[in-house]
C-alpha cells in the first residue's frame, strides 16, 4: 500500500472587514488570507479493497463523521464513485478554534491527497468547488496560494506579499465562529475597499484590521492580554475570529527573542510567510511535477 506524508499549512487573516450580511444570513468579507509554513502533517494511506475512511487520530468532541477529515474524504468519493478507503493518521500542531483554518487547511489536504492517490485527476478548480462544500475557508487551502479573498471568502486573487516572520500565541481558549458572527455588536458595514488599496504599502494601519476584534477583546479578556503583551513588538492582532493572535516581525532573531519572553500561560510558535503553500511544494514533489494540474 502507499503512503503520502503531507504538510496542512495554517493561515493568518492579514485583515479581515466584514462589509454586509447576505440574504443567505453569511456576511460578506474581504480579507487577506496569508499562508504559513507552520502546521497539521497527514499521513494517506490508500487501501484498494475496502470502501472505509479509517481515522487513526480523532478529535476530541468531534464525531468521526463530522471530521472534516472524513468529510472531505467522503465527498470525493461521492463525486467521482471511487470504491478505495484510506487510513489517515492526523499530527495536530494547530489550536482547535484558533483562527489558524486548521480543520479547513486538513480537508483541502485530504481532497489532494487522495485525489493523487485514488489516481483521480480531478484538477485544482473541481478540488476547490468541492472545498467550498465543506467550508468558505478550504478553497485558498487547496489553490495553495497567499490570496486576496471576497464573498463569504471563496473569491480569491492569488498575491505575492514581502516575506516576513510572525510570532502566533494561543492564549489556551477557543472561540466560537458562529457566536461572534452573531453578536450584535459586531461591525458589519466597513465600506468595501479595492484590493490595490489593501496591497498598497503606503495604506494607513486602519486599513489592516480585524472587524471581529472589538467584539472578541470585549468577550475574551484572555484575548484581550494577550494583543497587548504582544503589541509591544509590533502591529499585534487577531486572525479570524480568534482565539490566536499574530505579529509580523524583522526577521527569525526578532520572532525567537519574543517567543523568550512569552508568559508561561500562553502556548505560541514562530512560522515564516508562504506565498505558495508547502502542501503544493509537497505534493508536486510527490508526483514529479513542476506544478499541480489546474
Amino acid at each position: 500500500m502507499t503512503t503520502l506524508t503531507l504538510p496542512a499549512p495554517a493561515k493568518l487573516n492579514r485583515l479581515l472587514h466584514i462589509t454586509g450580511r447576505r440574504p443567505d444570513g453569511y456576511h460578506s468579507l474581504q480579507t487577506l488570507f496569508q499562508i504559513l509554513d507552520h502546521g497539521d502533517i497527514l499521513r494517506f494511506t490508500a487501501t484498494p479493497d475496502s470502501h472505509d475512511i479509517e481515522l487513526g487520530s480523532a478529535l476530541t468532541g468531534v464525531a468521526h463523521e463530522d471530521n472534516l477529515i472524513v468529510r472531505a474524504a467522503r465527498r470525493l468519493q461521492r463525486e467521482t464513485g471511487c470504491r478505495q478507503g484510506a487510513i489517515i493518521e492526523l499530527e495536530k500542531r494547530l489550536p482547535i478554534g484558533g483562527g489558524l483554518g486548521g480543520g479547513s487547511s486538513n480537508a483541502a489536504t485530504t481532497l489532494l491527497a487522495l485525489d493523487h492517490l485514488w489516481e483521480l485527476n480531478l484538477g485544482i478548480e473541481r478540488l476547490a468547488a468541492l472545498g467550498l462544500e465543506l467550508g468558505a475557508d478550504v478553497p485558498v487551502f487547496v489553490r495553495g496560494h497567499t490570496a486576496w479573498a471576497e464573498g463569504v471568502g471563496e473569491r480569491l486573487v492569488p498575491v505575492e506579499l514581502p516575506p516576513c516572520w510572525f510570532v502566533v500565541i494561543h492564549p489556551g481558549i477557543e472561540i466560537s465562529t458562529a457566536a461572534i458572527f452573531g453578536d450584535p455588536g459586531l461591525t458589519r458595514d466597513s465600506p468595501v475597499i479595492s484590493m490595490r488599496r489593501a496591497l498598497d504599502r503606503a495604506s494607513p494601519d486602519t486599513v489592516w484590521r480585524n472587524d471581529c476584534e472589538r467584539t472578541v477583546r470585549a468577550q475574551y479578556p484572555e484575548v484581550d492580554r494577550a494583543l497587548t503583551w504582544l503589541g509591544r513588538q509590533g502591529q499585534a492582532m487577531l486572525t479570524g475570529t480568534g482565539a490566536c493572535v499574530f505579529c509580523p516581525l524583522k526577521d527569525e532573531a526578532h520572532a525567537e527573542q519574543v517567543l523568550l519572553e512569552l508568559p508561561d500561560e500562553w502556548h505560541a510558535f514562530k512560522a515564516r510567510s508562504s506565498d505558495v503553500s508547502s502542501l503544493h511544494h509537497a505534493l508536486k514533489a510527490a508526483k514529479g511535477l513542476d506544478r499541480i494540474q489546474t
